[in-house]
């Protein structure tokens, strides 16, 4: 790869035009501008494509409805002209220095294949923000790491090389809306992947899907139905057989990476 990689962003959206707005306001000023926006339009009845095209992204359509669909969607798309596919969603709102970020970490480290980071709530109280964060992701963290052996991959928050999407492409369930992809894609992934954590790779995000029970409650269960459609490649015994399994993660709250799970020059 050279010093500069082509940075794709995908970003998969159903009927979330004001969200897609700041998000892509928030792409604008980057410090370091990606090369190409693909919005991918998941069957919106909104203004979604509209806001996309006036931002200048590129606007694919993907009629089957989920998030699945959608992302990867997004990513066959990115293969041409991409080095990096980075991910995002449309209530996200990067930093300034998001992509500045990923750059620096691919180009510093030639193993790294996946990078991704933590999460910033926003929009709900103080309490559901914290527990968002701290709970639900901070808990996936925690829970991934110790199960699969590698970092969880973050679905609103994270990058990985184009050669990693080819290999994994016709792996994941790409067409199963009824699941967590982010899940199901790090399910698919192994250590020689070179997935990395950077607990300074934060990025905020609406906490609209934690403010109700239900929609907690149905997130959550997704998690069973995930691993369930994977089986038994996320079971704990395969992945001893293909990869060095790490069967103890930390205890205490917060998830802690190994040093091979931090990307160079970053959270340490």
């Amino acid at each position: 790869m050279s010093l500069a990689p082509r940075v794709t962003v995908v970003i998969p959206c159903r009927n979330d035009a004001a969200f897609l707005d700041a998000c892509l306001a928030a792409l604008a000023e980057q410090q370091h501008p990606p090369d190409r926006i693909v919005v991918v339009d998941n069957a919106s009845s909104d203004a979604s494509a509209a806001v996309a095209h006036r931002y200048g992204a590129d606007v694919v359509e993907e009629p089957r409805i989920g998030i699945w669909p959608a992302a990867a969607r997004g990513y066959d798309e990115a293969l041409a002209g991409a080095d990096i596919i980075a991910r995002l969603d449309a209530d996200s709102r990067p930093h300034p220095d998001w992509i500045a970020r990923l750059v620096r970490a691919f180009v510093a480290d030639p193993e790294l294949g996946v990078l991704t980071g933590g999460s910033e709530f926003y929009g709900g109280s103080a309490l559901t923000n914290h527990l968002g964060d701290r709970w639900y992701v901070g808990g996936g963290h925690y829970w991934v790491k110790k199960w699969l052996g590698i970092p969880l991959v973050f679905g609103s928050n994270f990058a990985m090389r184009t050669s990693v999407w080819e290999r994994v492409r016709a792996r994941v369930d790409r067409d199963n809306s009824r699941i967590h992809d982010d899940l199901d894609l790090t399910i698919r992934l192994r250590r020689a992947d070179g997935v990395r954590y950077d607990p300074q790779l934060r990025m905020p995000v609406s906490a609209r899907p934690l403010q109700t029970v239900g929609g907690l409650s149905r997130r959550v269960y997704k998690v069973a139905t995930t691993f369930a459609a994977s089986w038994p490649e996320g079971a704990a015994w395969r992945r001893r057989d293909d990869q060095r399994w790490v069967a103890d993660a930390p205890p205490g709250g917060d998830w802690t990476p190994e040093a091979d799970d931090l990307t160079p020059e970053f959270g340490r």
